[in-house]
């Protein structure tokens, strides 16, 4: 079985998706998967989120799943219970990190400093999401990073279409998080042809 990692690397872009109704992430996951993204983040900014995880897991069990805006231990358990791969934090939590590696899930922290990134890897994290990105520096605060150490990054935050092969031409980006192919509107108002038009175009930069 591929690790997180080999996963990361070959399907190049996660899209991150804030759902506010739960009944639509099977649609919304079906798109994905057929128009070359079978990946997605669901972050826990909506109530909907673990029920909507837990839906795609059940309808596509293949599926890369992960949970996003992980602030907490209770949040981790209620991801790990719907059946996320991985775990995504904004930023660097020590305690949610060694509540992580406790319950046995991958977390990608996110980190934007020389000092966030020397913490994760003394924790013995060796994949980070870098966040926010291009708020943090952009491809050349990535690079510098890069330069340094010897880490698998996820830049997230400003990623766009016409950025993210500049971040995945870095060595070191496993994939980069885009919100620009699944937009909230586009998901309430269940605009799937739409959808999956904005994903085809990004599985078409990517190739």
């Amino acid at each position: 079985m591929k690790d997180l990692n080999q996963q990361l690397s070959e399907i190049k872009v996660v899209p991150v998706i804030a759902i506010k109704d739960a009944s639509k992430a099977v649609k919304l996951a079906q798109v994905l998967i057929e128009n070359g993204l079978p990946c997605a983040e669901v972050t826990f900014r909506t109530e909907e989120a673990s029920l909507a995880i837990k839906n795609i897991r059940e309808a596509y069990p293949e599926m890369l799943i992960g949970a996003g805006t992980v602030l907490t231990s209770a949040q981790v358990d209620e991801a790990i219970d719907a059946g996320v791969d991985f775990i995504v934090s904004p930023g660097f939590n020590p305690t949610t990190v060694k509540y992580c590696q406790q319950r046995n899930v991958t977390i990608v922290p996110g980190v934007n400093t020389p000092s966030l990134v020397e913490q994760a890897m003394e924790m013995g994290l060796s994949t980070l999401k870098f966040f926010p990105a291009e708020p943090s520096g952009g491809v050349s605060m990535l690079k510098a990073l890069t330069a340094v150490y010897p880490v698998k990054f996820m830049p997230t935050g400003g990623v766009s279409p016409s950025n993210v092969k500049d971040y995945l031409s870095i060595p070191s980006v496993l994939a980069c998080g885009g919100t620009w192919m699944v937009p909230g509107d586009l998901i309430d108002n269940e605009q799937w042809d739409y959808l999956a038009k904005l994903v085809r175009e990004v599985a078409r930069i990517i190739e």
